[in-house]
């Protein structure tokens, strides 16, 4: 008797999968406005790259990312002047939950690069979106001026998709807030998550609230003030250390660590091929040696805040440092929120330990 076998692919349905996105696809509910964030600045860097292929001409072109809540309204924009996208492919990568259109740009245009500046990989961070809205619309347009798309979607998955009105390329992301989530529509709550997530991406933020509008009204006969980005884009950890004063590895210190006493001694790591990774690590001044010092070593992938003090990284006897790594090459887990054991961790945590103890060394020869 002829043995016979069955091939195919496992389906999954939307209405039984989205309660899941919504509960546990990110241990930290505040995440999804870093992942709204960071597809906004996928969608500019997208486009720069385009430019510098000669695929595009943007001229003279700004980029920005624009979010702004609206306490009235109830939602939560995340606006961005990036690729955007046509009708077929916003039915592609939003219709289908994990398939990844940053890592398939990535695929076509960057080939093994992988330093190339593209945060998405897994396909789902968008639809952290729900995990804090009953509602989301998407308004996109892209860089190749075919129509404009307007995408909504409620929290069961179910879509509608009709014409949009845009006047430039790029994407609008609205998340209508639920009543259960209601914090998310308090200002301060999004200056503390943009602060902790978004402080160093490399496309200027700018946020306005509800608040900001009524400030202007009362101050409608002065000039203006222009609006400053709520974050850097060219951090300190990006130049040669040749290039950085004593000063401003001293005030990188105070803003990132709200910490006013100055550094012992800091060390800028610069690490290229084969581990390409970069970061500057603080040894903090203890001032009495009943003192207990808690240490801080923040974590980035391409500019993005994924964790701090991650054991696999910092050895636990080293966890008194204070600092910022920028590992583009790190094997983060689905959530970008811890780490998946490999060679290239265990070499970046050899290199830290090395480096600190060549300058204790060194501060000690020298004492």
């Amino acid at each position: 008797m002829e043995n016979t076998f069955k091939k195919g692919g496992i389906s999954v349905q939307t209405e039984h999968i989205f309660p899941v996105i919504k509960k546990w696809l990110y241990s930290e509910k505040d995440i999804f406005l870093r992942e709204i964030v960071s597809n906004a600045s996928d969608a500019v860097t997208k486009l720069r790259r385009l430019s510098s292929l000669g695929q595009y001409d943007g001229g003279d072109e700004t980029y920005r990312i624009d979010v702004t809540l609206d306490k009235i309204a109830k939602t939560l924009t995340v606006s961005d002047n990036g690729i955007g996208m046509t009708a077929e492919e916003l039915d592609r990568y939003l219709c289908q939950i994990a398939l990844s259109g940053a890592l398939e740009f990535v695929e076509k245009y960057e080939g093994d690069n992988q330093s190339n500046g593209i945060i998405g990989h897994f396909g789902l961070g968008f639809y952290s979106s729900f995990m804090i809205s009953d509602t989301v619309e998407v308004i996109t347009k892209s860089y190749t001026d075919t129509p404009a798309v307007h995408w909504t979607c409620n929290a069961d998955g179910n879509y509608e998709t009709a014409n949009g009105t845009r006047d430039g390329h790029g994407t609008t992301v609205i998340m209508h807030v639920s009543d259960e989530e209601s914090a998310y529509l308090e200002k301060y709550k999004i200056e503390e998550i943009l602060e902790k997530y978004c402080a160093f991406m490399p496309v200027e933020i700018y946020f306005t609230a509800e608040d900001d509008e009524e400030k202007k009204d009362d101050k409608k006969d002065e000039t203006p003030e222009a609006p400053k980005p709520v974050n850097d884009t060219t951090p300190l950890w990006l130049k040669n250390p040749s290039d950085c004063t004593p000063e401003e590895y001293k005030e990188f210190y105070r803003k990132v660590f709200h910490d006013w006493r100055e550094p012992l001694f800091w060390i800028h790591v610069n690490a290229d091929y084969p581990l390409n990774f970069r970061g500057i690590l603080y040894f903090p001044k203890i001032t009495n040696e009943y003192e207990s010092i808690e240490g801080q070593v923040k974590l980035y992938y391409n500019q993005v805040f994924v964790a701090d003090n991650i054991k696999e990284v910092i050895p636990e006897y080293l966890l008194m440092l204070k600092g910022v790594l920028d590992c583009p090459e790190l094997p983060l887990n689905v959530s970008r929120s811890y780490l998946q054991n490999n060679t290239y961790v265990s070499k970046v945590s050899a290199h830290i330990v090395k480096k600190v103890a060549d300058k204790l060394c060194s501060l000690c020869n020298t004492a």
